[in-house]
């Protein structure tokens, strides 16, 4: 056979593919950074800082001796004055720390109970229910938010006189437990607006009445409404001072907001130091409340938010 005939001169089957070329370097194909990432950080970061630098001044001048608290401008104290912290800890004329934080506690729980009870039943009524002049009460209810607190405080206060509970807790408790928070009612309909109808009506089919459908069904449901009424309640009613300044006339039924103006009432300018460090006992109940149930404050928000 010719040479050009021979199997010898047929082409030789194709090798693998070559490799593609190696790309760059994984350092190369890097993003370039992102400065309005940055600054939007360091915006927040900065506004951070001065939200939170008077808690700091706070603890710091809690510990700060009485000399240097007006005049010294710096955060950190030249000593920690302990001292500070005992003589809160001994209360106000003879009532301990220990008895006026049992009062506002007191207080505060009695009004989450309050509100979260008449509320959630008179929010019921509004948003459920079926009855004669709805509309007109809710939007009368309603337009009661615009109501200023002290065009009221005058005739309260003479109701609760003729009624003896001036100087007690009853006019701080009582109220809630009537629903006259119209601000939680509107939030907690708005809420219950959303819920399906069909579930009352299964509830009904089943036996249940108007109260034992409220109970069984419709009250489980609101859980996340019910807790943001109760944080909420519960953070006011702790830091209210006016009104228990009105009611509250003797030092042993005093809460810690009360016991703060008294503490400089009595003690002057000599006692700065001791009264930033009652400042702190009566801050770090809504702190630490606020972080345990700021979750479920963030959920209420976002599942009750305001809707039409």
């Amino acid at each position: 056979m010719s040479a050009t005939g021979s199997p010898a001169t047929a082409h030789a089957p194709a090798g693998p593919p070559a490799a593609p070329p190696a790309g760059p370097p994984a350092q190369a194909r890097r993003k370039p950074f992102n400065w309005a990432r940055f600054a939007l950080h360091a915006g927040c970061l900065a506004v951070l800082v001065v939200m939170l630098y008077p808690l700091a001044w706070l603890v710091a001048t809690s510990f700060k001796p009485a000399d240097e608290v007006l005049a010294s401008l710096a955060l950190l104290p030249s000593r920690l004055a302990t001292e500070n912290y005992g003589t809160a800890a001994e209360g106000i004329e003879g009532v301990s720390l220990l008895q006026l934080f049992g009062n506002s506690l007191t207080i505060s729980v009695g009004a989450v109970l309050g509100n979260v009870l008449s509320c959630s039943l008179a929010a019921y009524a509004f948003a459920r229910l079926r009855f004669r002049l709805r509309g007109p009460l809710f939007a009368f209810m309603i337009a009661t938010i615009m109501l200023p607190h002290h065009a009221v405080l005058i005739p309260q206060y003479i109701v609760f006189n003729q009624l003896g509970m001036v100087n007690s807790f009853w006019p701080m408790v009582l109220p809630k437990f009537l629903a006259t928070d119209a601000f939680f009612v509107f939030l907690i309909v708005q809420f219950m607006r959303g819920l399906p109808r069909e579930l009352e009506e299964a509830a009904k089919i089943d036996g249940c009445g108007p109260f034992r459908t409220f109970a069984s069904v419709i009250l489980p449901l609101t859980r996340p409404a019910l807790i943001t009424t109760a944080i909420f309640t519960f953070i006011w009613t702790w830091n209210d001072f006016f009104t228990q300044l009105i009611y509250l006339f003797e030092p042993d039924k005093y809460t810690l907001t009360l016991a703060l103006r008294t503490f400089v009432d009595t003690s002057s300018q000599s006692a700065y130091g001791p009264m930033f460090a009652m400042s702190v006992f009566a801050l770090l109940p809504i702190v630490l409340f606020f972080l345990a149930f700021q979750r479920l404050l963030v959920e209420g928000m976002a599942n009750s938010g305001v809707k039409g």
